[in-house]
């Protein structure tokens, strides 16, 4: 599957380092919204905030404003400070970059003991900001994977990442989750998927009752 996508995608490269603790809050600002809008929030948010202090101490409702186009900016406004203010309180810093030097599991565990980061987040801040081989499963992944029966149809995003970490082959983590996400963003999508474009087709065994749904339809 890794090598089918990338020969279909491309294999793509590694992004731009970021910090762990930019990281945390871009991927707190993506829940249930799309790349643009996450960016422009974050974008707006820096903008208003240069520093990570001020948006700890600013009011709640400065940093739901500054937020609003990633949506839910009464609920993750509230995250984020509380996110800041555990970092601060916790480890007496802002900067969490020491955080990439622990066991990855150890990372995981601290991580999501904070409310609005759970395992999806922990792992995207372990891939992106540590460079870490972590597979996180977001919801395009979490939908292909039950497509493809990787995992029951029930399993939570949770159980997920636990049954699927040790099928990804080493070194393959960024590449597999990258090109997921742009299989489900084109192709495999929650509605409509595009079963005959897939490059999965014939390893997907829901593709012709997914195929017979949409010519009922």
């Amino acid at each position: 599957m890794v090598r089918r996508l990338n020969a279909f995608f491309g294999e793509p490269e590694r992004p731009q380092k970021t910090t762990v603790l930019d990281s945390l809050i871009e991927t707190i600002l993506s829940q249930n919204t799309n790349d643009k809008n996450r960016d422009l929030a974050f974008r707006r948010l820096k903008a208003k905030f240069p520093d990570w202090h001020l948006v700890q101490k600013a009011p709640v409702e400065a940093v739901e404003k500054a937020i609003r186009p990633a949506g839910l900016a009464p609920q993750k406004a509230p995250r984020i400070q509380g996110l800041l203010h555990w970092a601060q309180e916790t480890f007496g810093t802002l900067d969490l970059d020491f955080l990439c030097a622990w066991p990855e599991e150890k990372v995981l565990e601290t991580l999501t003991g904070v409310k609005g980061v759970g395992v999806k987040t922990a792992s995207v801040v372990l891939l992106f900001a540590c460079q870490k081989d972590v597979f996180p499963v977001d919801t395009h992944v979490h939908r292909i994977a039950k497509r493809l029966h990787l995992i029951p149809p029930k399993a939570s995003a949770e159980k997920a990442h636990e049954i699927l970490a040790p099928l990804i082959p080493k070194g393959k983590a960024l590449s597999f989750h990258v090109n997921l996400l742009r299989l489900g963003r084109t192709i495999c999508r929650a509605r409509n998927p595009a079963c005959k474009k897939c490059p999965l087709r014939d390893l997907c065994p829901s593709a012709t009752t997914l195929d017979e749904v949409q010519v009922t339809d």
